[in-house]
């Protein structure tokens, strides 16, 4: 199992960012992905996830500002990223979420979110 996250980088708040997670080693479309954050001396939270089917569910924190979204055919999961704030600043991981392959991490993206 691999997961390769993209598209991190230093956004001015408001602003957008769009993050992907390229997984290989696996089924893909029968598993459920999620989106997971780290900021500096706090614990990894649930940002968002998708099931296989599509079905989603955001962390209050980021509800009606990001969206999740997978692409089976690229075996892709995306996080549509807007209005962010510097509260968002942290490493984000993107996660397997079973229910065939669960607990896979990728190696994380930094976003910074600054003026």
């Amino acid at each position: 199992v691999q997961l390769v996250e993209s598209g991190g980088g230093l956004v001015q708040p408001g602003g957008s960012l769009r993050l992907s997670c390229a997984a290989s080693g696996f089924t893909f479309n029968i598993n459920a992905m999620g989106w997971f954050r780290q900021a500096p001396g706090k614990q990894r939270e649930l940002v968002a996830r998708i099931s296989s089917g599509g079905i989603t569910r955001y962390g209050d924190s980021v509800k009606g500002r990001f969206t999740i979204s997978r692409d089976n055919a690229k075996t892709t999961v995306y996080l549509e990223m807007n209005s962010l704030k510097a509260e968002d600043t942290a490493v984000y991981y993107c996660s397997t979420l079973g229910p065939y392959v669960y607990d896979y991490w990728g190696q994380g993206t930094q976003v910074t979110v600054s003026s």
